[in-house]
């Protein structure tokens, strides 16, 4: 629905409408929420203020996990390519929160300038100190889905008190703040080593107040056979209803998101109808994130108002002159009765209050003396915005999607191309080889041959249906396959000839030794027989 830049570069109807939005909310926080907001210290308690560009960012996908569950390689697997800075291996190998976001060149930006950049949304980040800014990077690079969502790569998490503390910063109190501002939270589980640790199920407690944009991944399932899926599909549900404690059940999808033979071959239709429904939802946040940045502003100044309340109602109960370091301990300690008093006397929903024991926590080093008194007309213009001013934004964006096309994530993974008999297919990253005069699947042809006469072509050619079922026995994913496919039928005719199922054989082989498959087909790979219909193209 809402595109931040046409291909061409120039503004369209869509961008209008957004930026429209954009700039209402800019407006209606600046003026309406900002002051109840700072009235009452509410950035000392909650969140820091907003600022102009926590509005304008594109959608952003936090991956969150324990070590070696797969998250590095899962953005590698969306954006099909490798990206600045990346590392994947066994052991913990990311110790960085790593933004992954567009820019014009490759390149990584160190936390300390970025957290100074007024154009990323990052700036507050600066307030957990030198600790944290010295494990935050950007990764830049012109990738085609980064032009529509950025990615937060965040390290394994491990277990036991040691690794929390050695990290030298809150690591919650990151995740926390990151869970606020992104539109998408994914959970890895590694089905290989299933288990939730102390520092898990705190990260999980962290963010529950963001159940709507939590999505769980159950990855690396092709190393289990069906049986143990089930066995491991139904204990990481038992976990889950522990850990998170609602009644709705939380989505799971089940695959092995990279790019490599799946090593059990039983469940691969169940993987891929997985992945496509997961590439949906992630494909639908740009199209979503006018209401998702709506829903997170009403959020915002439900919290403020009851925060509001609260302060005035410690206010009114301080003493004026004695007795006020005994009073406030007494306070704190009632703190769930002032809750129940407030929920009743504004009729306020008791899930819109903060916790009670990180209000309690926070009051602590609070100077209740420079608390102030409850000012109903603060009140009343943040009541005026939520009632009327929220409402015009949502009709526009409503007339909107009811007008425009859907605008969706495209590019590596998400490529919307019909890539033959594997449907939709995704490439796989590149490097062109070097350019060789002579066809190199030449020496190998003869054993393809023996293949290809067996599948009975007809008028030279054997139907992508045959093609596929030989092309599965390698193992590759089909988002792989659909690649090669791609790639093989050099005249486009959905069919292979048998200079073009050799081109496939071979790159098949190629990719199974661990090399990565070309973006475009170089000239050393064309059949000698359609090198001038290729170059004419």
């Amino acid at each position: 629905m809402f595109s931040w830049m046409n291909k061409d570069g120039r503004k369209g109807k869509e961008t209008d409408v957004f930026q429209t939005v954009v700039e209402g909310m800019k407006k209606l926080y600046r003026k309406k929420l900002l002051p109840l907001e700072e009235h009452y210290k509410f950035h000392e308690f909650h969140s820091p203020a907003l600022e102009d560009a926590d509005f304008e960012n594109k959608p952003m996908v936090l991956l969150v996990g324990q070590y070696s569950t797969g998250k590095t390689s899962f953005i590698r697997y969306l954006l099909e390519e490798d990206f600045p800075g990346m590392r994947i291996g066994p052991e913990p190998t990311t110790d960085c929160f790593t933004a992954v976001m567009h820019g014009p060149t490759e390149g990584i930006v160190p936390g300390n300038a970025l957290v100074v950049d007024p154009k990323r949304p990052f700036r507050k980040l600066s307030s957990f100190g030198n600790a944290f800014l010295n494990r935050f990077m950007c990764a830049q690079m012109p990738n085609k889905v980064l032009e529509s969502i950025s990615i937060i790569d965040t390290p394994g998490i491990l277990s036991g008190e040691k690794q929390r503390i050695s990290r030298g910063y809150d690591f919650s109190a990151v995740l926390a703040w990151f869970a606020e501002r992104v539109d998408r939270i994914i959970l890895l589980f590694d089905a290989h080593k299933l288990d939730i640790s102390d520092e898990f199920s705190e990260v999980i407690q962290t963010i529950k107040g963001h159940d709507e944009k939590i999505r769980v991944v159950l990855n690396k399932a092709d190393q289990i056979d069906t049986q143990q899926l089930m066995r491991v599909y139904g204990a990481l549900m038992w976990s889950l209803g522990k850990v998170i404690n609602t009644p709705e059940v939380v989505r799971v999808y089940i695959g092995s998101f990279w790019a490599q033979p799946l090593l059990i071959m039983d469940n691969r239709r169940l993987f891929e109808m997985e992945a496509q429904d997961l590439f949906r939802d992630i494909q639908g946040l740009p199209r979503d994130a006018a209401l998702r940045k709506l829903n997170d502003l009403v959020k915002r100044a439900r919290l403020a108002k009851v925060h509001a309340y609260l302060i005035s109602s410690l206010k009114k109960e301080m003493p004026s002159v004695f007795g006020k370091e005994n009073k406030k301990k007494e306070l704190i300690s009632r703190l769930s009765e002032i809750y129940t008093r407030v929920e009743k006397e504004h009729q306020i929903s008791r899930g819109d209050f903060p916790k009670l024991e990180k209000m309690q926590e926070i009051l602590q080093n609070q100077d209740f003396a420079r608390f102030h008194p409850l000012k109903p007309r603060l009140l009343e213009v943040v009541d005026e915005m939520l009632a009327s001013d929220i409402s015009r934004l949502m009709v526009l964006v409503r007339q909107e999607e009811s007008q425009a096309p859907t605008q969706l994530v495209s590019g590596g993974a998400f490529e919307n191309t019909q890539n033959g008999p594997f449907g939709q297919g995704y490439g796989e990253g590149a490097e062109e080889g070097v350019d060789e005069p002579d066809w190199v699947v030449a020496r190998d042809k003869p054993k393809y041959d023996e293949i290809f006469y067996m599948l009975s072509p007809i008028d030279g050619k054997i139907s992508g249906a045959s093609a596929k079922l030989e092309m599965l026995k390698s193992k590759l994913p089909n988002i792989v396959l659909g690649k090669i496919w791609k790639l093989s039928d050099v005249d486009h005719d959905g069919m292979l000839d048998d200079d073009e199922f050799a081109l496939a054989n071979h790159l098949i082989r190629v990719k199974l030794e661990g090399h990565e498959l070309p973006a475009e087909l170089p000239k050393h790979l064309v059949p000698p027989s359609k090198r001038n219909a290729h170059m004419q193209q």
